[in-house]
Parts: structure tokens; sequence; C-alpha cells
């Protein structure tokens, strides 16, 4: 690999750092590139300026600009060996291939305002990989098809994106969301889309280890290394080389593991108890953790170098709550998964049992909603699951986060209120817009603006998972009053 990565950005726009930080993007190469020197150089004319010849090309593309389309293909003609990562403007990114202009070369492609993160990742990988022959290499050919990554929700799939970014590079993962929200899922989606899928994937739970046998767990010990040691053994570390080591709720260990493990996860370096000789690993590590770690540092719970060093490459599983248009898909997918090998058993959910299962809180996220689908089949004795065959645990009513200030508990419920009522209309006019903003006693436009805010894609609701008629009433008596 070159020791170096010469990156330009072709843009037009002299105000580009209101949405492009170019400090930030050298600094997150720095870290998945290490040992790389970043050079980073902006253009608006090309054809005028004549830097070196980059490795990567940043092509910001403004559609309302009758030079951008040439600009762009004068640029791809100049460098044609060269990788190239578009820029689009929001509403142009979801369907790039309609853009007219963009060179048939582009390699990939991503939203403005820029992701920092994202980007530092999709230029590494295209730089790690070389030029993909395939226009769009982010496409969905190359995501990982794993069953339990089920949902079409943005802010499900926006995690999901990261899954072949987080897989060309060796650095260390943090995972952190609520227990039950698939983080292992995502772990596991990562390491078998990496090239270390043919070696071990080892989880530990560091919360149910004994403070006492942390390293001996992890590292392993000789013969005689203490009074029942009888034979030498190697641990979790040395099960896993090659492969990935996940430690899962990683924030549960004490602060003597946390320094052991710190040493460990900067240099690969670890000794078995009893042994005097430090032994190298070659794993790669990906951490988890049910609570927020930057919080659990600032109430010194957590040690703050242990944590940056875990946080190169971040995620956060967002709860059932927040994506609860993808419980009907993931309904259904539990629903066959657990229906009798006979083929007998219940076949489709009823529009009252999904109403069920969308008004619920889920304090268990997927986990519970999987168990809850599990006993349905169960109990259900006729083809469709009606609404008293699903038995949530204690009914309890979707309740808000009741943490921090009042105002902010207040700001947490009408956002779940909101969020909840217009997804339940989408499902209800199956994505009429038009309807459900009439429904909800809204103008369209404001109605859309709401789901922008939210992140909710009204195309996921044309093909209704429910199987209601568009004829339905709305889906609560009273007219919406949300504010946009």
């Amino acid at each position: 690999m070159k020791d170096f990565i010469r990156i330009l950005l072709v843009t037009s726009d002299d105000q580009y750092q209101a949405w492009f930080d170019e400090a930030h993007l050298v600094y997150v190469l720095q870290r998945v590139l290490p040992g790389v020197t970043i050079e980073f150089d902006r253009v608006s004319n090309p054809s005028v300026t004549c830097p070196r010849s980059p490795h990567v090309l940043l092509l910001h593309h403004q559609p309302a600009e009758p030079s951008s389309t040439q600009r762009l293909a004068d640029v791809a003609g100049r460098w044609p060996d060269v990788p190239i990562l578009g820029l689009f403007a929001a509403e142009h990114g979801r369907r790039p291939q309609l853009v007219n202009g963009v060179p048939t070369e582009l390699n990939d492609f991503v939203l403005c305002p820029v992701d920092g993160d994202e980007l530092a990742l999709r230029i590494g990988r295209i730089f790690i990989a070389g030029r993909n022959s395939t226009p769009y290499g982010i496409g969905r050919a190359q995501r990982v098809r794993i069953e339990s990554l089920v949902g079409e929700s943005l802010i499900f799939q926006a995690q999901v994106e990261k899954i072949p970014l987080f897989a060309d590079v060796d650095a260390t993962v943090l995972l952190q969301g609520e227990t039950g929200t698939g983080k292992e899922v995502f772990a596991r989606a990562i390491h078998y889309s990496s090239a270390r899928k043919d070696h071990a994937f080892i989880p530990i739970n560091c919360a149910a280890l004994p403070d006492q046998l942390f390293e001996n767990e992890l590292f392993g010990h000789v013969k005689g290394a203490y009074t029942s040691a009888a034979s030498e053994q190697g641990g979790l570390v040395l099960e896993a080389e090659g492969g990935t080591l996940f430690l899962d709720e990683v924030d549960a260990l004490n602060p003597y593991a946390q320094a052991k493990l710190l040493r460990f996860v900067q240099y690969r370096e670890y000794r078995p108890l009893g042994c005097s000789r430090t032994k190298l690993a070659n794993v790669r590590i990906i951490a988890a953790s049910n609570h927020d770690l930057r919080q659990a540092v600032t109430e010194r719970q957590f040690r703050e170098d242990l944590f940056h060093r875990l946080n190169v490459l971040a995620m956060v599983v967002p709860p059932l709550r927040e994506r609860v248009e993808d419980i009907p898909l993931l309904a259904d997918r539990f629903l066959q998964r657990f229906r009798r090998a006979d083929g007998q058993g219940p076949r489709r959910l009823s529009e009252d049992a999904i109403q069920k299962l969308i008004a619920y809180a889920w304090p268990g996220n997927v986990r519970e909603l999987e168990s809850t689908l599990q006993r349905a089949v169960v109990m259900c004795g006729s083809a469709t699951i009606q609404a008293q065959d699903i038995e949530c645990a204690g009914e309890a009513p979707k309740t808000p986060c009741l943490d921090g200030s009042l105002r902010a508990a207040k700001t947490s419920a009408t956002m779940d209120v909101e969020r909840a009522y217009l997804v339940k209309t989408l499902v209800t006019f199956r994505g009429n817009v038009t309807h459900a903003a009439k429904a909800a006693g809204k103008e369209r436009r404001s109605f859309q603006r709401l789901l922008r805010k939210y992140g909710i894609d009204r195309e996921a609701y044309q093909n209704d998972p429910t199987g209601s008629s568009r004829d339905c009433p709305p889906p609560f008596e009273t007219p919406f009053d949300g504010r946009a």
C-alpha cells in the first residue's frame, strides 16, 4: 500500500466548509489508515488549476448549476484511472443513477451535508481495494445478507450501510445500543463480511466474567501458574487468532480489567498468567455496550483512554421503538420462522395484531418481539394471529424515557407520540401522504416536514404490510396536533 494518499475535492461552492469538514476528515482517515500520510487539495476548476494527480477524487455535484455536469465529465476524463466518489445533494442521493451527467465510472457516493466519519471509511475502502469495476461500489449486491438484519427504516439502514465499510478495514469497532437491539448480530455481520470470515468469531460476555477470572479467561495460563493449574490452557484470545474477538457488555469491566484490556487493545500484546514472555495476537476487536460509554467516562465509571481506543469506528444500533415501521417486517419474519415443521399453524397477523405490536414500547427490543411472536404462534389456534393472541410483557403502555430534566422527558414523550402517529397513519393509507396529511389535520407540506424530521420514508409503506384497505379510517379519532 502507498504510504500516502492524495485526495482532491472538486467544488465551485466557496462555502463548502458549511457541509464539508476537511480537518475532521483527515483526522478520521489517519485512524482508518494508520501510518498513511494524508494530503488534501481543493480546486474549483481543475482545467485551470493543475494539482498533482490524486489517488481519490471527490466530486461535488450541484444539479442547479449549469456547468456542474460538464465539470464532472471533464474531471472524470482527465483522470480516468482515479477512483471517484460523488457528493450529492440529499434529494438526489436516493437514486443517483437518474441524475443526468453523473459519470458511469463513479465508485461510490455520499449525501451532503457530508458525514465525515462515513466519508473517511468510504475513502479508506476505495483506497485499499482499488477501483471497483461495478458503479456505486456500496450497492445492494455487496451488502451483507444476514437473515437477522431485517428492516427498511432509514435509521436502521443507516447502520446497515456501515457494515461493508467497517468490514473492509481492521480498526476496532464500538457498538452501542440497548439490550436486545441486535448488537451481536451486527458484530457477526461485520466479521463474516471481512477478510477474517474464515477464522473464528469469539464472543465474550464481560458481565458474566468474575473479576478474578478475567485475565485467565482472556489470556489463558501456563502450567503451574496457580495451585489448580495442572496444565497449560490457552485463553479466548488464542481461540480468536486470525478472527474477531467480540467483547459484549464491555462497560461491566472493573478498573483492573479495563487497565489490562487497554494495553491489549492498543498493542495486541498479552501475557498468559504465569508466563514470562509477551505474546502478540492477530485479532480484530469489536466491543459492545448497553450504556452510553461517553457518559460512563464523564461519571468516571470507564477509562477515557480505553474508550477512545475502542471508539475508532462507532455504530449505534437503534431501539425498536425508534424504528416501529420495521415491526411488521420483523413480525412476519419471526412468524415464518416459528411455524411448525409440518407447515401448520398461523400464516399471517391481522391488522389489529400489527397495530398492537406497533403501539407497544418493546423495552426488550427485537429480542422481546421475537419471544412474543414465538409465544403467539404456540397460543394461536387459527391461520391468523389476532390481537388477543399477543401477550406483551405486562401489557405495559408505551412510556417515555424519564431520565434527565422534566423538559427532556416531555420532549422525548412528544417525539415518541409524533413518530408513532406518523407511522400508523402511513400504514393505514399505504404511504399516501395526501390522505395521511388530511387524516392528521395538517397541510401536506407540513406533514412532509414531519416525515423528514423523523427520517420516515413514505415509500416503505406503499406496499401495505398489514393487508389493510386504502379506505380504512384514520388510526386515531382526533387530528394530529403535533408541531412541524
